[in-house]
Formats: C-alpha cells, structure tokens, sequence
C-alpha cells in the first residue's frame, strides 16, 4: 500500500504545478527545487491547498504580464493606430478578398452573376425613364379632347420620348404626340432628346384633337410659323399637279431651286418637282474653301442653287442633286493649245 508521505508528496507537487503554469522557471531545475524546498517545511495538506486573495492577485498580475509580452511590434503598431485609418485598411482587405474570390468563382457562377448585372442595370435604366405623372390618366378630373380648341396654349410634361417624337402630358385624357418635326425650325432634330429631357415642362399648342379616335397632336412652334405652314400646305396641295413629276425627271437634268431645309449630311432643295431633292455637302460648289465645316457654314436656308440631277429613284420617290456640272455635258468651247 501507498504510505502517508507519498500521497502527500504527489498532492504537493500537483498543487505547485498548478500555481507555476503560468509563471516562467528560472531554469529547468526550478519545479523541482521548489518541491523540494516545500517537502523540507513539512507543510500540512491543509495549509498547501488553502487559497488566498494575495495569490488571486499574483496569478492576475501574471496573466497581464503574459499578454503585454505576447503583444509583437507589429500589434503594437496595429493598437496605436487612428480607428478612421484602421477602418480604411479593413476595408481595403475585404475588398481585396472579394477581388480575390472572383478571380476564383467558377466560369457559370461568373456568368450568372454578369447576367444579374445586367438585369439590374435594365431595371434601373428603365426606372429612369418613368416619369410620375401629377394625375393619373384615368382621373375624372382630365380636360376631355371634344373641349380642347385648336392653337390654345398648355404647359406640358414630358412623358416618354422615341425616334420620331415625344409625349406630352397637359393634363388631358390622353398623352399629346409632340412630332419630331414639330420642335423646332432653328435646327434640324433627329431625336426629341437633344433639346428635351423626361419631366420637362414645356409650352405646346394643340394642332388637332380627335375625341373618337383618342388622339391629340401638339406643336412647340409658334402660332405665326404653323399658319405659314398650313398656307404653304393648302397651296402646294393646289399646284401638286402643275408639279414637275417623278418620270418626268431626267439624270443630268438641269435644275434652279432654294435651300428649304439643311441637316449634318446636306440640304433639301425645292425644285418644282413633287418631291425635294437633296444636295450633299460635298456636292456644293463652296465645299472646296470649307473643308472641315458643318453643311450650316455654307448652305443657307433660302440661297439660290442651280443643280444638275445625278439620280432619281422612282420607287423610294427621291431624287439626288448636284452643284457640279456633270462632264458628259456640252460646255463652253475650249481651245487646244497645240504644242
């Protein structure tokens, strides 16, 4: 059997064992020294295993002196910095990780993801391009289109545009089609958007409203430009047959005629024909002195051109001009110098 002293000597040293963990030996003889040392007192188990406040303190002493010497230049470095610029590395180190992660993502996980983007970024085109209209259409409130008289005045908002015009909301029962014609006579629009934007108020005046067939036009042009117009239009109507026609219409035809409308590629000229014929820029005759010009620094609305014409289509109803004097023309007498 195990006598009284050995129980007490492994007690003993399982109790020292517990309080030196966390304490540093001198040498690798301390533990033994100190077992030693305490056998050599003849201490009662009593007295060995009886906890105190001072050692409490003691371990918490050690286990701070533990930490701070755990603590490497670098974590010193990482305590002492300014928490804004802490922030900033984290977040620098996470975006990092995410870069790093899709660099790994498989190709139809990337693929998908991609294709969400796109959805959203769709989503999000389309949203911009809703306007919230002031009253819903189907308000009891709306003017009807049978009270609406021709050339009054409203103050419009853009609802929607595309290529050929814009809507306009001037609280009626429908959306008034403003024509891409119909904007302005200063410049020649291809798109509503170069001079209008979604949600623009704007000033419009009824051309026409049909209560049967649910349609209202309008026209950003002043009153004085849209009778010109109609007075142009009535009396074009009534020369239309005294107009020269499309099978009447010869290549090298020559032709006098005025500039009535110029676009970025050339002009229309009225030249008695059923249809205008458009001159190219390159086909003008001061083409040459403004090279690198817009057709506007050389071609007037109005100027006077004699043109030859170079094409006729009779399908498509054109026909293209020239400022040029075709070559295969008879022109003044030339004398050849013999030599």
């Amino acid at each position: 059997m195990v006598d009284t002293y050995t129980i007490t000597f492994l007690l003993l040293c399982l109790r020292l064992s517990q309080i030196s963990a966390f304490q540093t030996p001198a040498n690798q003889y301390h533990r033994s020294s100190v077992c030693g040392a305490s056998l050599a007192k003849e201490d009662t188990i009593d007295e060995l295993f009886t906890f105190g406040d001072d050692d409490d303190d003691d371990d918490d002493r050690t286990l701070g002196n533990i930490a701070e010497k755990k603590l490497g230049p670098g974590a010193q470095r990482w305590a002492n910095l300014n928490p804004s610029i802490k922030a900033r590395i984290v977040q620098e180190g996470q975006e990092r990780a995410k870069r790093n992660k899709k660099k790994r993502e498989p190709k139809d996980v990337k693929k998908r993801r991609m294709y969400m983007r796109y959805k959203d970024m769709q989503r999000e085109e389309k949203q911009a391009r809703y306007v919230v209209r002031k009253t819903p259409l189907n308000d009891p409130k709306r003017v009807h289109l049978r009270d609406l008289n021709p050339n009054e005045t409203y103050t419009g908002q853009v609802i929607s545009m595309n290529n050929y015009g814009a809507y306009v909301d001037i609280g009626t029962e429908v959306d008034g089609l403003l024509h891409v014609s119909q904007i302005s006579r200063e410049q020649f629009v291809r798109h509503p958007g170069e001079l209008l934007r979604l949600g623009q108020l704007i000033e419009v005046r009824v051309v026409r409203a049909s209560q049967d067939m649910k349609k209202l036009q309008v026209s950003m042009l002043p009153e004085s430009v849209l009778e010109e117009e109609a007075i142009r239009k009535n009396f074009e109507d009534n020369q239309e047959d005294e107009r020269i026609q499309l099978d009447e219409v010869f290549r090298d035809d020559e032709l006098w005629g005025e500039i009535r409308r110029v676009t970025d590629f050339g002009a229309y000229v009225e030249v008695g024909a059923v249809v205008r014929g458009f001159l190219h820029f390159m086909d003008h005759p001061m083409w040459e002195d403004h090279k690198g010009s817009p057709p506007r620094d050389f071609m007037k609305i109005g100027d006077r051109v004699r043109v030859w014409v170079s094409g006729v289509d009779t399908t498509k109803r054109r026909i293209q001009l020239t400022a040029n004097r075709p070559e295969g023309l008879p022109g003044p007498r030339r004398e050849i110098k013999w030599i």
